[in-house]
């Protein structure tokens, strides 16, 4: 397998992870009487989000609120009249909270999940003490 091959695979495999992982839309629409877009994803979740959060969308007509379109992949939503595109995970990040608070639960669950033990850790433990245990950290003089 030549070089072209081997990365073109690698993208392949990249893209369907991130289509198992990452939020997509299968459909959308606007739910006119409580002015909010409402998001069907492709695991079957439902979100929605008030078109006052979006300073693009806040000022927009029941009918051009309405005609919003998902893109192929279900990546990102679309308002043609508006020239509007909308990302699907950055409408997550949005509303669940800046990429620091994420980062912050992100690291607080690898935290709770490097708490759990296991005999492979158990093992591994042992076998790092036999050696010496973990090196000791040296200061920075300056």
């Amino acid at each position: 397998m030549d070089d072209f091959d081997k990365q073109y695979a690698e993208a392949v495999e990249r893209g369907r992870i991130a289509a198992e992982i990452e939020p997509r839309a299968a459909a959308a629409r606007y739910d006119r009487r409580k002015r909010r877009v409402v998001v069907e994803l492709t695991n079957g979740c439902l979100f929605a989000f008030p078109v006052s959060l979006s300073g693009d969308l806040r000022n927009a007509t029941h009918e051009q609120s309405a005609a919003v379109e998902v893109f192929p992949g279900g990546y990102g939503l679309h308002w043609e009249e508006l020239d509007v595109d909308l990302s699907v995970p950055g409408l997550f990040v949005g509303a669940f909270g800046p990429e620091r608070w994420i980062a912050q639960y992100a690291g607080a669950m690898g935290r709770v999940g490097g708490k759990a033990s296991t005999e492979a850790k158990a093992v591994a433990a042992r076998a790092n003490g036999r050696k010496g245990g973990r090196p000791r950290k040296i200061p920075d003089v300056a």
